[in-house]
Formats: C-alpha cells, sequence, structure tokens
C-alpha cells in the first residue's frame, strides 16, 4: 500500500466521523445554518429589504421571504454584476459561474468564498466517503480525469467569471496534481469534439484508474477511445475501478457503458449545480444520496404538484415524507434566497435524510393531465433495456397532440438507439407497460382511449450529438432535456431521423 492511498484511509475515517456527527442530528444541524445564515446576511441589502433582523423562525422566513427563480432574482444580481457590496452577502462574490440561461441569455449565480470551499469539499468527501466503505483507496495512485469545461477565467467588474466545473478545476488539491489529466492545455480548447480527441490522445496510454463526468460526454469519450485502440476501456485501462458522474440518470446509460468498458466498474452520483453542492451517494449498497445538511446551505420542500397554485405550502426537512415529489427550494452562503433551483426530488430515506433527484420542475409532460417525469420515463428506459436485446445511446420524450385524422394522440419517444431491438413492437410494449405501471394518469388515459400507446422514432447514429451542436450545447456541462411538454426539442430532432 502507497503513502497517498494509506493517508487516504485516515483521512476518509476522520470526514466519516464527521459526516456522522451532523447526519445524526439533521434538524439541529439545519436550525444552526439557517440562524447562522440570516445572522451573516442581516446587514446586507436583501437582508434589510427582507426585515432579517425580525425573523425568529421558519414562519417568519416563510412570510417575509418569497420564492424567487432566477429571473425575480435578477434585479439584485444584477446590482452584484455591477460591483456593488453587500447587496445578497457581504462583501463581494469571488466567482460568477456563467450558465445558459432559458428566458433571458446568460444567467450570472454568485460563488463566495464559502460556497466554494463547500463545493470542494463536498466533492472530496464523495470520494472519501467511498473509499471509508469499501477500503479501497488503490486508485488514488492512478491518473484520474474529469471531463470538464475550461479552466480559463475572464473578469466582470473585477470578479472572476467562469463556468463552474472550470472554476472547480483551479481547486485540485496538490496531492493530487500529478495524477490529474488532461494537461491545461487541452482543457482549454473550446472546441469540445477536438478537446475530446485530444483527451484520447493523452489518455490512452495512461494508467487511468477515476475517470469523471456527465455520462453522455463521458460515452462520447470511451467511444473514441475505442474507436481508436480498437479495444474495450477496461481492457485499455486496467486498473480504471471509479465513475463519477452528476448531472444525469446514470441508469438509462448503465448497460451502454459496462459493453463499451467490458466489465463493471464502480460508481459515485454527485448532485452539484452553480448554485451548490447538495448531495452525494454515500454507499455503494444503498441507492440514493445523502442530502448535505452541514454546507451552507438551508432547505426548503414545496410538494411539486401543488408548486404552481397561489401559494404552496414551504415546508423543512422535519416534514418531508417518503417518495413524494418535492421542488428543492435553497438558501445559501453565496446569498440566494429561497430560490427556485428548478430540480425536483424524492427522500428514499429519512434516516439519514437520503434523497433521489426526479426531475425538473418545467421539465415533464402533462399535454393530457398525466404529469410525467423523468424519473418515470428513465425507469421505463432502464427495463425495456434490461429485458430487450437493445442498446440505448440517447433519448427524449415529447406529446404529438397533432395526428392523423381519427388517431388518438401519444407520447413519442425519440430514441437513438446503439442497437435497435430486435423485436420493436416488444420493446414497446415493455417501455409503454413500464410507465402506465409508475403513472396511473397515463394508465388511466390509455385506458380510457385518450392516448394511444407510445410511438418510437428512431434517430440516427450521432443525431444527439449533432442536435446539441447545433443549439452551441456540445459537451461541457450541458445536458440533453429528457423530456418536455411541447414540441421544440422533438421537431427539431425528427431532422436527425434514422
Amino acid at each position: 500500500m502507497s503513502f497517498k492511498s494509506f493517508a487516504a484511509k485516515i483521512f476518509a475515517n476522520i470526514i466519516a466521523k464527521k459526516t456522522a456527527q451532523w447526519a445524526g442530528d439533521p434538524l439541529g444541524t439545519q436550525e444552526r445554518v439557517f440562524k447562522k445564515l440570516l445572522q451573516t446576511a442581516k446587514t446586507t441589502k436583501f437582508g434589510k429589504d427582507h426585515d432579517f433582523e425580525g425573523i425568529r423562525s421558519h414562519a417568519d422566513f416563510v412570510a417575509k421571504v418569497p420564492i424567487r427563480d432566477y429571473e425575480e432574482l435578477k434585479p439584485y444580481i444584477e446590482q452584484v454584476v455591477a460591483g456593488n457590496r453587500d447587496i445578497l452577502w457581504p462583501g463581494t462574490p469571488i466567482y460568477f459561474a456563467k450558465t445558459s440561461g432559458t428566458t433571458s441569455g446568460a444567467k450570472y449565480i454568485p460563488i463566495t468564498k464559502t460556497s466554494i470551499k463547500h463545493q470542494v469539499d463536498a466533492s472530496r468527501n464523495a470520494i472519501l466517503s467511498y473509499i471509508h466503505e469499501t477500503g479501497n483507496a488503490s486508485f488514488v495512485d492512478g491518473k484520474m480525469i474529469f471531463l470538464q469545461g475550461s479552466p480559463e477565467l475572464t473578469e466582470k467588474n473585477g470578479i472572476k467569471l467562469g463556468r463552474l466545473s472550470g472554476i472547480s478545476a483551479h481547486y485540485v488539491p496538490n496531492y493530487l496534481q500529478r495524477n490529474r489529466l488532461p494537461s491545461w492545455e487541452t482543457n482549454c480548447i473550446d472546441d469540445w469534439e477536438t478537446k475530446v480527441d485530444a483527451i484520447v490522445e493523452e489518455t490512452i496510454d495512461q494508467d487511468m484508474t477515476v475517470i469523471a463526468g456527465i455520462p453522455s460526454w463521458v460515452q462520447m469519450y470511451f467511444e473514441k477511445l475505442n474507436t481508436r485502440s480498437g479495444r474495450k476501456v477496461g481492457e485499455l485501462f486496467k486498473n480504471f475501478q471509479l465513475f463519477i458522474y452528476g448531472g444525469v440518470n446514470y441508469e438509462p446509460y448503465r448497460a451502454k457503458f459496462e459493453d463499451l468498458i467490458g466489465r463493471k466498474v464502480d460508481s459515485i452520483e454527485l448532485f452539484p449545480a452553480s448554485e451548490g453542492f447538495f448531495a452525494y451517494q454515500d454507499s455503494q449498497k444503498e441507492k440514493g444520496m445523502l442530502l448535505l445538511l452541514n454546507s451552507g446551505i438551508f432547505y426548503e420542500f414545496v410538494k411539486a404538484d401543488e408548486f404552481f397554485e397561489e401559494n404552496p405550502v414551504r415546508i423543512t426537512l422535519k416534514d418531508v415524507e417518503l417518495h413524494v415529489n418535492y421542488v428543492m427550494i435553497i438558501s445559501t452562503d453565496a446569498g440566494l434566497w429561497a430560490y427556485n433551483l428548478g430540480d425536483t426530488v424524492r427522500f428514499i430515506s429519512l434516516e439519514p435524510y437520503k434523497i433521489v433527484v426526479s426531475g425538473r420542475v418545467k421539465h415533464f409532460i402533462s399535454a393530457f393531465g398525466e404529469h410525467v417525469i423523468a424519473k418515470e420515463v428513465e425507469e421505463a428506459m432502464q427495463r425495456a433495456i434490461a429485458e430487450t436485446d437493445a442498446q440505448v445511446n440517447e433519448f427524449t420524450v415529447a406529446p404529438q397532440i397533432t395526428t392523423e385524422t381519427g388517431e388518438l394522440p401519444y407520447h413519442e419517444w425519440l430514441i437513438e438507439f446503439q442497437k435497435e431491438p430486435s423485436d420493436m413492437p416488444r420493446f414497446i410494449t415493455i417501455l409503454d407497460a413500464a410507465l402506465q405501471e409508475q403513472n396511473s394518469y397515463y394508465y388511466d388515459l390509455i385506458a380510457g382511449s385518450i392516448l394511444q400507446t407510445l410511438k418510437i422514432t428512431p434517430i440516427k447514429q450521432g443525431g444527439f450529438l449533432e442536435y446539441m451542436k447545433s443549439i452551441g450545447k456540445l459537451g461541457g456541462q450541458n445536458k440533453v432535456q429528457r423530456l418536455s411538454n411541447d414540441r421544440k426539442v422533438a421537431d427539431v430532432l425528427v431532422e436527425y431521423k434514422a
């Protein structure tokens, strides 16, 4: 055992004990975070505008601080972007994480000195948690890669600006710098396809033990490795042990990954965003991610099916229930207050509090009242793949309302197959039945002849990559929208029909 792996095990035990302390007192931990956030920001413009001095309870907070999304918080953020101090948080942020906005162009998410530390610590602790549970630390001696955005930063009114993954690249600890790939120069390449080709060249003869990134883009890297070497990734990297991912559900990709790798490898799911790092998978034996309660974030939850009502009920951790779909609302040490992140989660454990990400509050299909969410279509796809010989690269789902005369409307699944099922009707039957089992509204619509069984539109090989490239979202932290309530994505994707 090397000194580095020995030290990693000791550090993992220390972090495990600290995690057990706050996880063992979840409500007390969240109450302390709540009070500290309010106390720290009470003299800011936002704190004065919302009478933080007068807030004594969560009920007070609900009464004084409404839920806001980015657009609604934007008047305050614009003051921060302009260089003004003490607006949302004392002083000014040290970074803006620039993300793609859907309604008004770029979004500038503030990152403070304390919030970036929590981001970095959470990434580290996810790996240490894995080491503590499995006893495996040998991978720390090999090479590691995270497929990420460019680490090059610009400035806006004295504040550094970049993508979150690029900002995070500046915080790789010194003891891992020698293990880290690709090179700085390669990481700075803007064109994603050129960048992945360069990464392949740099890594193909290395001892890669850890690979991390959004599954769809790591898949692209693996396919290029296969093409370049003529070998499975697991043969190429004999000591490849751990895949770390976030951003999308890995399960629809798992079968394809295992085929590309040639064997199974352990995986760790993360739940990071520009707005904060919320959870990570802390067990290889149990599903779900541990909600991080001691990381400068106070959580509130609203039932997803009530969210668009006039005054939806906001609850704290103590009142959440298992298996209910919630919109997650956050207040953070970067100055986001009662902020609607847009993600929906379900609790699968309350001791400790563990979640799964179920989708986006705006990403659903309810053109006929069915309210189908991402979790449901992903689990249906997972079952159809498991029970047939199909291999799927990517997919999205949309309603089709405009049909031929006399034909019922339906859900259209646009699927890029690596290998089409030998029995397509059976594949469709399994897919549709799995969705009906999960969603009683969808079942009722099918049974009542309001909808017909789903239809599949095969997309050509590489079609989704071409689509993402056409909208300027190839690579990095960008993800394919899993489903939508309109035809905006589907009507463009059909141009790439197989």
